[in-house]
Order: structure tokens, then sequence, then C-alpha cells
């Protein structure tokens, strides 16, 4: 749970996923690994639990044992990086934010199209006012993962960050062309639309963010706001430029 600094907050709090949720995955990764992976599960776990108490030293600690555990793994990185990050912001200490930026790179060495750790870095450089480089990171992955709707979608966030909405807009179909199915490009590109307007595609967006993935909470009461302020758009078919309206609806998410 990643904390930016103000103007970065938004992108941080969009970009960087809890650390329980690198958890389950991490637990979904133990599951066919191996007994490493198992153990280093375990010690995630742990660190996940003291990270959520504040006992920042005690978590990382856990996550530098998952490490032992599985050096392979993405995970524990991705925990330290997030846990130094946190530290560092708190303390203001730059060996935190050091170590973190190393953790962020050492997690993407292990899974080069991770999403989360392409975030929290990208937030990193922001927060450090490095922007070139974490506009440069990001484009590099999209330029090294072509067929990645995520690399997109992040991309879009970050231009959408520094005021370019067009830009933003266009990353985010050129998402949804690679992957109809992704409800993360699905919200963003309705949070686009609805702020300049387009209330009606906005809502197409949404409500099929919302139906292939139902756990949005934030989302479903943007939805049931729009509705009561305007029951015109409650119940539209999707507009006619989105890519996703022939598609299957049976897909879930990776995350």
């Amino acid at each position: 749970m990643i904390r930016a600094s103000q103007r970065a907050h938004n992108a941080a709090g969009r970009r960087a996923l809890p650390l329980e949720l690198c958890f389950l995955v991490s637990v979904l990764l133990a599951a066919v690994c191996g007994c490493g992976s198992f153990a280093a599960s375990g010690f995630n776990a742990e660190g996940v639990r003291r990270y959520q108490q504040a006992q920042y030293q005690e978590a990382l600690t856990q996550f530098v044992q998952a490490i032992h555990e599985d050096p392979t793994g993405p995970e524990g990185y991705y925990n330290l990086a997030s846990t130094y990050h946190r530290l560092g912001t708190i303390s203001k200490r730059q060996a935190d934010l050091d170590q973190a930026e190393s953790f962020y790179n050492q997690c993407l060495d292990h899974d080069p199209e991770n999403c989360d750790c392409y975030r929290g870095l990208a937030v990193l450089l922001v927060e450090e006012n490095r922007t070139q480089e974490a506009f440069r990171l990001v484009e590099g992955w999209a330029d090294r993962h072509p067929t990645s709707a995520d690399a997109r979608v992040e991309l879009a966030r970050l231009n959408e960050e520094f005021g370019d909405k067009k830009s933003a807009q266009e990353h985010l179909v050129e998402a949804l062309t690679i992957d109809p199915n992704s409800a993360r490009a699905l919200a963003a590109l309705g949070k686009i639309r609805e702020e300049t307007g387009q209330r009606a595609q906005a809502m197409a967006n949404y409500q099929r963010s919302l139906y292939l993935n139902p756990f949005q909470p934030e989302l479903a009461a943007r939805v049931a706001s729009l509705q009561q302020a305007d029951p015109s758009v409650a119940a539209i078919a999707a507009p006619q430029d989105d890519p996703m309206r022939t598609v299957n609806r049976d897909s879930l998410q990776r995350r």
C-alpha cells in the first residue's frame, strides 16, 4: 500500500496493488511451483500481516526470508520494494527510496511484465521528479510487449496524470484492441470519457467493466451515482467506436 506525495498520490492509489493482492498471487504460484514457493508464500503472508500493523522492519525480515526460500519469485522483491517505498515516503530517507527502486528492478528482472512493479516504480520516479524516466520506463514496457494491454493502461494513466487526456484515451483504445475484455482499461476509459462530457459512453464502459469484474466497489458506486443523476444513461448499448462490442463476455481478468 504505497502512499505517494500529492500529485502522484492518485497515481499511486491506482497503480500500486496492495501487498495483500501480491500475496494472493504468491499463494497461487506456490500451489504449482513446489515447496520453496510454498514456504515463501508463508513468509510473504506474515510480512503482509506485519506491514498492515505498520511493523515495517519486521515485514522486511519476512520478505527477505521469502526471497531466500524462492529467489526467482517476483513477489518477495515487489513486497520489499513496496515496504521500502513506504518507509522512504514516511521518513524522507533517500536510502530507503534507493532500496525500493533496486527491488522494483529486481522484481522486473524476474518477471519482465509485472504490472504492479511497473506501477510502483513509475510512481517512485514521478515522486522524485524523474518524470521522463517514468515515461521511458512504461513506454519501453509497451514497446517490448506489443501484446500487453496492461502496458497501454499504465501508459494511459501516466499521460492522464500529466493532463494529456487525448493520448491517454488513445492508449486505452489500443489496450482494448489488444484485450477487449480488460476491465481495467474499460474503467479507465470510462473515467476519461466521463470527465470529458461523454457520459453515455462512460456508462457503457463502466457497465461492461463491472460485468467482467464485479469486485470494483468504487466503480459500482460511481455507476449508481451517475444513474441517479441522469437516469437516461442507466441502460445503453456500447458505443460504436469501442472494440469490445462483439467480444464474448466470459473471460476473467488476470488480476
